[in-house]
C-alpha cells in the first residue's frame, strides 16, 4: 500500500532531551570533557563595567569559538547560523533549545577588546595544554620546532614598494604594523626590506617560500611534545626565517617559565642549524640539538674543503693535509686582540712560504696566497650537533620529527586554515592560537576514552 507523508502539526508541548539528541560518539561531547572555562569570568572581570546592561556571556563567545575552529568554520556569520541550526553545537555551547546566538559583530568588538587586552586566548591555549599534560599525553623530554606558511588576507596585486607610503591612521592592521617594528618577531627581524608593502596588512611578508608565486603571509610556528604530537607552544611571526628561530627561542623559554617543561632534545630542519641557535641550546638551555649543521664549508670545485683540515683544541690552531699549521695570528700584539670577526668567526691563515712551497697548492688554494680557514666562536656548539647526527637517537628524531608538519597539514586540510581571515599581527596570534587549541581539544578526544556510564542495579 502506498505511504502518504504525514503532515507536521505544532505541538502543544514536545516530550525533547538534547541532553539525550547528542550521541556518545559525537566529536564536541569528547571534547566537552576537557573543556575548563571556570576561570575565565575572573579573567574577564577587570575589563567590564559595573554598571549597564549585561553583556554576552564570555563562555558562550568561547565555546562558539572553539566549535568553529574544530568544525573549519572560518565565518563568524556562518558560525553564527550554524549554532543556531545545529543541536549538537547549541547543546556544546549550553543554549538549549531556545537560547539566543548572539550576532556576529559581537565576537570583532570582543576580540579587539577584552579577550587581546587580557591576553585570554593565551590564557586558554596553556589550560588545554596544562590539561594534556595532567592526562599523561606529554612526555616531556623530546620536543620538535617547526613553522608553516600561512597566506594572509591581502591581495597579491596590490602593494606599494615603501611602507612610508601607507598612512598611519588607515585601518587597525597598519597600526599594528606600526606598533611592532622594533619587535624581533616582526620588523626587527632582519633589515631587508620586503619587495613589496601590503597596503591593507604591511605586517605580512611577500614571499614565494611555498615555492609557487608569491604572496603576503605570515609564518605560523609550532612547539610540540613528541611523545603524542602535543602542541606546546604557538607563535606568530613574519615570514622569514631569522624570525622563526627567534620564535623557537621563545616559545621553549615560555614552556619553561609558564609549564615548567624543558625538553632534554629539540629536532628541527636545517634551518634551525645555525651556530648562533646551536650555541643557544647547548650551552645556555643544555639541550641537545637533534638538528642537522648549516654549514656551507664543502668545496665542489675539487679543492680540500674545512673538514680536510684537523683542529686542535689544546694548541687552538688547524693542521693542513700537509702537515702545516694555520695560526690565528703570527705574532704577539701589545694589545691582545680577540681575533673575532663581525660574523662571530675566526680566521686561522697559513703561511704564506708554506704555501708557496707545498706540493698541494692546487688542491688547497690555487688562486690565493695562502689558505685560511673560518671557524664560527660557537663552533664546538656545532661539533655537539654533528656528534649527535652520527647516533641512532638522532636517526628516531629525524623520523619523529614529520608529527609537525603533519600538524601543519591537519590544520591547513581539515581545519581549513590555509589562509588568515584576520588581519595583522594580532589578528594572526588569535588565529593561530585558537587553531592550535582546537588541535589539542581533538587530540585529547581522540586519545583518552570515554568512561562508560555508569548503570544502578
Amino acid at each position: 500500500m502506498m505511504g502518504e507523508r504525514t503532515v507536521m502539526q505544532e505541538a502543544l508541548f514536545y516530550g525533547f532531551s538534547l541532553e539525550r539528541h547528542v550521541p556518545n560518539e559525537h566529536m564536541l561531547r569528547k571534547i566537552d570533557r576537557f573543556v575548563d572555562l571556570s576561570g575565565l569570568r575572573a579573567e574577564l572581570e577587570p575589563y567590564y563595567s559595573n554598571v549597564g546592561r549585561p553583556s554576552i556571556d564570555p563562555e558562550l563567545m568561547i565555546r562558539m569559538l572553539l566549535v568553529g575552529y574544530c568544525y573549519g568554520i572560518r565565518s563568524e556569520r556562518r558560525l553564527c547560523d550554524e549554532v543556531h541550526l545545529n543541536l549538537a553545537y547549541r547543546w556544546f555551547c549550553r543554549l538549549g533549545l531556545d537560547g539566543d546566538v548572539p550576532d556576529h559583530s559581537t565576537f570583532s568588538k570582543n576580540r579587539h577588546g577584552r579577550f587581546r587586552d587580557s591576553d585570554l586566548l593565551r590564557r586558554l591555549f596553556e589550560t588545554v595544554v596544562a590539561r594534556c599534560m595532567s592526562e599523561g599525553l606529554v612526555g616531556g623530554e623530546a620536543f620538535a620546532v617547526d613553522g608553516s606558511i600561512i597566506v594572509a588576507d591581502a591581495h597579491r596585486q596590490r602593494g606599494v614598494v615603501n611602507s612610508s607610503a601607507l598612512e598611519p591612521d588607515s585601518n587597525r592592521a597598519v597600526t599594528e604594523y606600526l606598533s611592532v617594528l622594533d619587535d624581533a618577531a616582526f620588523g626587527g627581524a632582519t633589515p631587508v626590506e620586503p619587495k613589496f608593502v601590503s597596503p591593507t596588512d604591511p605586517a605580512a611578508r611577500w614571499t614565494a617560500a611555498r615555492g609557487g608565486p608569491a604572496v603576503y603571509a605570515y609564518a605560523d610556528n609550532y612547539l610540540i611534545d613528541l611523545k603524542h604530537a602535543v602542541i606546546m607552544d604557538v607563535e606568530a611571526t613574519t615570514a622569514v626565517r631569522q624570525a622563526e628561530v627567534t620564535a623557537a627561542k621563545t616559545m621553549i623559554e615560555r614552556t619553561a617559565d609558564r609549564l615548567e617543561v624543558t625538553p632534554s632534545r629539540l629536532a628541527a630542519d636545517t634551518g634551525y642549524g645555525s651556530a648562533e641557535m646551536l650555541a643557544w641550546l647547548v650551552d645556555e638551555r643544555g639541550i641537545e640539538p637533534h638538528i642537522p649543521v648549516f654549514d656551507k664549508s664543502e668545496r665542489t670545485d675539487g679543492t680540500f674543503s674545512r673538514a680536510d683540515f684537523a683542529y686542535y683544541k689544546e694548541s687552538d690552531v688547524y693542521v693542513c693535509p700537509a702537515g702545516k699549521q694555520l695560526q690565528k695570528y703570527r705574532r704577539a700584539f701589545a694589545t691582545p686582540r680577540t681575533g673575532v670577526d663581525k660574523d662571530n668567526t675566526v680566521r686561522y691563515r697559513a703561511s704564506k712560504l708554506d704555501c708557496d712551497a707545498c706540493e698541494l697548492k692546487a688542491k688547497c688554494c690555487p688562486n690565493t696566497p695562502a689558505r685560511k680557514i673560518p671557524r664560527s666562536i660557537h663552533e664546538a656548539a656545532r661539533d655537539v650537533a654533528r656528534a649527535i647526527a652520527k647516533t641512532d637517537a638522532y636517526i628516531i628524531s629525524r623520523r619523529e620529527r614529520k608529527k609537525v608538519e603533519m600538524l601543519f597539514a591537519h590544520l591547513k586540510r581539515i581545519l581549513r586554515l590555509d589562509r588568515l581571515r584576520l588581519r595583522g599581527p594580532w589578528g594572526a596570534r588569535d588565529e593561530f592560537l585558537l587553531a592550535a587549541t582546537a588541535q589539542n581539544l581533538r587530540k585529547m578526544a581522540k586519545l583518552i576514552p570515554a568512561q562508560a556510564p555508569i548503570i544502578a542495579a
